[in-house]
């Protein structure tokens, strides 16, 4: 059984985390083979990214009796090796990543869902930064992301607590997008995730890296790149489209180029 599902259906990369018997979680195999599905998602036909996972839970993070097997790769090389490139690729892909969250999502698994660029969840997901209940700290960019996503505060106590956030307290704490009710979960964020593949692609890549460059640059730089970005929005056949529909009171067509 393949441990990661991979297909691209109306330019749309769909990718499973499966080894739901496990909640999803990582072993070495699956870590390597969700590397390599996520360097092919830079095919130009792919205009979205949809991450979810099989069965009850979205990700239980590492699969823990691979960390306690003395054949395995140990603490030492499983972040180098294993999570810290998925939240690489995950950030350097040049078009929306979507998690959608269809249960619990803990660990480096809930680091990895924060690391996508849009979360929404199934009502009844959860959100566990587990790592100090078993004498660890957050790992998979967990703290870098979430407290820039809900505030010092919340974030320290979360990570020191470890306690469960639900999907509409991730919500309303702005940690996640929009949660979707249960029986509608997968419909309701495939719909979404196909607005946003028949969006200008190359503009929401221009997005994603100005609000990237902007945690750590300054107004007057962010105001430069924002001029340099825009020039090149400007300059794709979708700004010409996106003119031309709102001139002629129609709704684009948009191609990603």
């Amino acid at each position: 059984m393949a441990e990661i599902l991979f297909e691209v259906n109306n330019g749309i990369a769909f990718i499973t985390l499966n080894r739901p018997d496990k909640l999803n979680a990582f072993n070495r195999s699956m870590a390597l083979l969700m590397q390599e599905k996520l360097h092919a998602c830079n095919n130009s036909d792919i205009r979205c990214v949809y991450i979810t996972g099989a069965g009850k839970g979205f990700c239980a993070g590492q699969d823990l009796e691979e960390v306690l097997d003395h054949n395995g790769p140990g603490m030492n090389r499983i972040l180098k090796e294993q999570f810290n490139p998925i939240i690489t690729l995950i950030q350097q892909l040049e078009k929306p990543v979507v998690a959608a969250v269809n249960g619990v999502a803990a660990g480096a698994g809930a680091n990895i869902a924060l690391a996508c660029d849009i979360v929404v969840a199934n009502e009844q997901a959860s959100f566990i930064q587990a790592f100090s209940k078993i004498g660890l700290i957050p790992d998979s960019g967990g703290t870098y992301f979430l407290p820039r996503l809900i505030g010092y505060q919340k974030a320290m106590a979360l990570m020191m607590l470890g306690d469960k956030v639900s999907a509409t307290e991730a919500v309303n704490m702005g940690m996640i997008y929009k949660a979707f009710p249960t029986g509608d979960f997968e419909n309701a964020a495939k719909q979404f995730v196909q607005q946003l593949a028949n969006m200008p692609t190359q503009a929401l890549a221009y997005i994603k890296q100005a609000l990237q460059a902007s945690m750590h640059q300054n107004l007057n730089q962010q105001l430069e790149l924002e001029d340099v970005l825009q020039q090149k929005a400007a300059a794709t056949n979708d700004f010409k489209e996106g003119v031309n529909a709102f001139i002629q009171k129609r709704t684009p067509i948009f191609t990603g180029n």
